[in-house]
């Protein structure tokens, strides 16, 4: 008997956009799902860029228009890979159509819009994904099972750090990522954001913040050609770089945990360094997305001349999502972790279920976004 479809419009085909349809071609080779996943539309401006992502990842037809990829009644899921300053107005009328909608992070460019996504989508009754994909890391997942089973003990400290060097040279062209009214924020919305959903994932919701921002290059060549991998060539004239290249913030959680919190472009050495450190009373766990496959773990109940950080390679059958993929030893890479956030949101919504993270989920990110924005302002203390 063949199964339900769940079929797909994607708005957005370039550095979101590959890494949203490779997940969904992926997904059901991998993961045996409730629903098959039909890839009906992608959707962007360049005609010619859409059309040539299209023929190499599947999709059957191409749009240039969101509005009338909301409007197919073919398609149930709408899924938003745009520039921040794109989402709320294709989310709220995608929403208000009655379709599923998928959006990546952070949900809006400001807590105005995130909260006229989420409402949208409340009203609507649907269900609903944001893209904190990594979540969706197996080691990741194992340390949400070791710490939800008390294996950590009670959480005193996390400490997370997400650190980039990409425009570390001041020549380096303002693409969109520098201009706040595209972007709405630098390391903090980019970054930090993924740090936030981590902590909040793995330990509990924040209860107040005290933070800064910093641009330390105020203005840079405007962009003249761009390509698909944050990259561009610079022209002769210049603009102001409106947007943090670092923040830092100091957090307290509900459940007493202290928490620090840094994200930078100017980390030089670093490329994609998203780390956490979780400190209980009975271990603790360090992850580093540059060895994503790996969990590092202290048990303080280890015998005396035995104690030490040891190394878990997540990649055996019963690790979270490492099953689905290749024998014990065998490394996964950034693109599955699309790929098993995908197969979570498909399992749920066949279910009946509501995937995870979601947009109220997106929404309580967004505020403890808008809280290190405002301590900054403030240079204080702020409560969520």
């Amino acid at each position: 008997m063949s199964k339900p479809k769940l079929t797909v419009g994607l708005i957005g085909y370039q550095f979101m956009g590959k890494a949203h349809s490779n997940a969904y071609r992926q997904v059901g080779r991998f993961f045996d799902l409730p629903m098959d996943v039909r890839m009906k539309t992608l959707c962007g401006r360049n005609q010619a860029g859409v059309e040539a992502a299209a023929n190499v990842f599947g999709w059957e037809t191409t749009a240039n228009d969101w509005r009338k990829v909301i409007e197919d009644p073919e398609i149930d899921v709408i899924d938003i890979a745009t520039p921040g300053n794109t989402h709320c107005e294709i989310a709220v009328a995608a929403a208000e159509a009655g379709k599923i909608v998928f959006c990546e992070k952070p949900i809006g460019n400001s807590l105005v819009e995130a909260e006229k996504i989420a409402a949208a989508v409340a009203k609507s009754g649907r269900p609903s994904l944001v893209y904190h994909n990594y979540r969706a890391t197996p080691a990741i997942a194992l340390a949400k099972k070791m710490i939800a089973s008390g294996q950590l003990g009670e959480i005193f400290h996390i400490r997370a750090h997400y650190l980039q060097d990409w425009i570390i040279d001041p020549e380096f062209p303002l693409v969109w990522r520098l201009n706040r009214d595209i972007a709405g924020s630098g390391t903090l919305g980019d970054l930090a954001a993924h740090s936030i959903d981590t902590a909040r994932y793995l330990v509990g919701e924040f209860q107040e913040v005290c933070g800064m921002l910093h641009t330390f290059i105020k203005d840079r060549p405007l962009v003249g050609e761009i390509d698909d991998k944050m990259g561009a060539t610079p022209s002769t004239e210049r603009g102001e770089v409106t947007v943090d290249d670092a923040s830092i913030f100091m957090a307290r959680l509900g459940n007493g945990t202290l928490g620090t919190f840094e994200a930078s472009r100017f980390s030089t050495g670093r490329k994609n360094y998203n780390r956490f450190e979780i400190n209980g009373s009975k271990g603790a766990v360090v992850f580093n997305f540059e060895r994503m496959n790996e969990l590092e773990y202290y048990n303080n109940e280890d015998p005396e001349g035995t104690q030490g950080f040891r190394f878990i390679q997540a990649t055996e059958g019963h690790h979270p999502y490492a099953g689905h993929y290749w024998p014990v030893g065998h490394i996964i890479g950034y693109e599955h972790t699309f790929i098993n956030l995908i197969a979570d949101a498909v399992t749920a919504l066949a279910e009946g279920r509501e995937p995870s993270p979601n947009m109220q989920e997106g929404l309580a990110n967004q505020r403890v976004l808008d809280a290190v924005e405002r301590s900054h302002t403030s240079r204080g203390w702020v409560s969520l």
